[in-house]
């Protein structure tokens, strides 16, 4: 895939011109991933869901607006909307939660709310964030679809902002396949 003429969307550059694409912020994680995840760290709630394409039972949507909620004691799972992603690297950091997982575009971490967010503590030596770059790249599910369309994936990869104690396991792939660090997929 090239990236001539390509015009990303919720960036935050595009952002100032266009708005918010609301189709770009609904696309929904792959159901085989969240598997893999799921499995990994048995959560609790999914922060930022819509009734479509929520991955457990217990959901949070925009009307009960997941940053307002209480995460202590929680296990989180979070796809935040990508136009706004900042107040949900916060909460993560200081929302209680006894581990909130956050699936993040890896291809801004020279942006403002990286910076302020997650580098302090990122991977540092005693602190509870983590950061695991994922191989390869996702296929979304778009809006009210089923199954993955092979014209929904973006052309960045994706990290797991990992905020808890949990002890580190193989990162996954963008299949949710395991994948031993320093392998290309």
């Amino acid at each position: 895939m090239t990236l001539i003429g390509f015009k990303a969307k919720n960036h935050p550059q595009q952002l100032f011109a266009r708005g918010a694409d609301r189709s770009r912020d609904e696309l929904g994680t792959p159901r085989d991933l969240f598997a893999v995840l799921h499995r990994r760290f048995q959560f609790t709630v999914d922060a930022a869901a819509l009734p479509y394409n929520a991955k457990l039972e217990r959901y949070w949507t925009p009307d009960d607006d997941g940053l307002a909620q209480d995460w202590t004691g929680e296990r989180v799972w979070c796809n935040p909307p990508y136009s706004d992603i900042e107040p949900w690297a916060r909460k993560a950091r200081l929302g209680g939660a006894d581990l909130a997982v956050l699936l993040l575009p890896a291809n801004r971490c020279e942006q403002g709310w990286w910076q302020r967010e997650i580098e302090p503590w990122r991977d540092r030596q005693g602190s509870p964030c983590r950061v695991e770059f994922m191989a390869g790249r996702l296929r979304f599910l778009a809006p009210g679809a089923q199954s993955v369309g092979a014209d929904e994936r973006p052309p960045f990869g994706c990290c797991l902002l990992i905020w808890g104690s949990t002890p580190p396991e193989p990162p996954v792939d963008a299949d949710g396949q395991h994948t031993p660090r320093g392998q290309s997929v």
